[in-house]
């Protein structure tokens, strides 16, 4: 049977659904949590794994095809496995499963999440320079993440991206040399913009490094070819490296070049809230509809379909009077 198609008001397909499964970090990264301990949800409002596996399940049967699962950083869930394996059962109508992280966790127990069913992974990392990193995350442990990388591809957790949030006058140097690193690993580089999810609500405009920036910063030092894929929903301008060499880049310009009419997201809080744009100032509580008002399976349909209905038109991030979410990315989930 064909999976019901989940649309919003604009018409467009629902497909991907990103599940935050914590807001707790080991890292404190300036761009997300610049005053440190963020304040966390009491463990009873997080939803448990079972829960997670249900609403995961009605999604899927909506017609979710990628499942990524986020945080916080998501390898803090002690059964971060279980989970993994309650959803890679929910394959072949489930089409992807993957799992960003910061990589910290990844030196032996990468293969643990590839055998639970994993499919790929997605790896933050913000410097190669070990100073530059220490100042960007708020801990200096470069090395072990590039370990984690490592043990990431030995798993076979393939393809890897590696993420790479760009901002003017940390890490901004560094496009060609991130490039290199892509060449020498044969990963996919993704260059994100700074976008306003900051819990000190700092951003600044003059912080960004649009993604024109990004590519021609590359270019300087190796020549890029537009790679002849139909970018679609995809969140990324896809390039290959002239020469032939592996790897490849990714430019994600949400701020200067946004993507919003080929949106395919919704997200789904560690604490069970519905968030129908990275940007919403509106939350809608799914927990609450699954625990306290005794719903029945259609009824949780019925609730997940109206909410979509809501999702935005856009973000309003270059209006004049965007407001900043109140709550930050290590809540929202990436």
């Amino acid at each position: 049977m064909t999976p019901a198609v989940l649309k919003d008001s604009y018409g467009r397909a629902i497909r991907d659904l990103r599940v935050s499964l914590t807001d707790r970090c080991n890292f404190r990264c300036f761009y997300c949590l610049p005053h440190g301990e963020p304040p966390i949800a009491p463990k009873e409002q997080m939803l448990s794994y079972e829960e997670i596996e249900y609403v995961s399940d009605i999604f899927v049967s909506l017609g979710i095809e990628k499942i990524r699962l986020t945080g916080g950083e998501p390898m803090m869930r002690r059964d971060i496995e279980t989970i993994i394996g309650k959803l890679a059962a929910l394959k072949p109508r489930l089409h992807d499963l993957a799992l960003t992280t910061n990589g910290y966790f990844l030196p032996g127990r990468a293969a643990a999440l590839k055998e639970a069913g994993l499919d790929r992974i997605t790896i933050s990392l913000d410097s190669l320079r070990p100073e530059t990193f220490r100042r960007m995350t708020g801990v200096d442990v470069l090395a072990r993440v590039l370990e984690g990388i490592a043990a990431a591809r030995d798993a076979g957790l393939a393809p890897i991206k590696i993420n790479a949030v760009i901002v003017r006058g940390h890490n901004d140097a560094e496009v060609a040399d991130f490039a290199r690193f892509a060449r020498e690993h044969a990963v996919s580089m993704r260059f994100i913009e700074f976008m306003p999810l900051d819990s000190g609500h700092e951003w600044s405009r003059d912080d960004v490094v649009s993604g024109r920036e990004i590519r021609a910063a590359i270019e300087e030092r190796f020549a890029l070819a537009p790679l002849p894929v139909r970018r679609g929903a995809e969140t990324s301008a896809r390039y290959r490296f002239a020469d032939g060499a592996p790897g490849e880049i990714g430019i994600i310009a949400p701020v200067t070049e946004a993507f919003c009419g080929a949106c395919s997201r919704i997200r789904l809080t560690a604490d069970g809230q519905i968030r129908t744009c990275l940007f919403s100032t509106v939350e809608h509580s799914l927990r609450d509809v699954i625990r306290r008002s005794g719903a029945t399976r259609s009824e949780t349909v019925e609730y997940i379909e109206s909410v979509v209905l809501k999702k935005e038109p856009r973000h309003y991030i270059n209006d004049p009077d965007f407001l900043q979410p109140a709550r930050t990315m290590s809540f929202i989930g990436g």
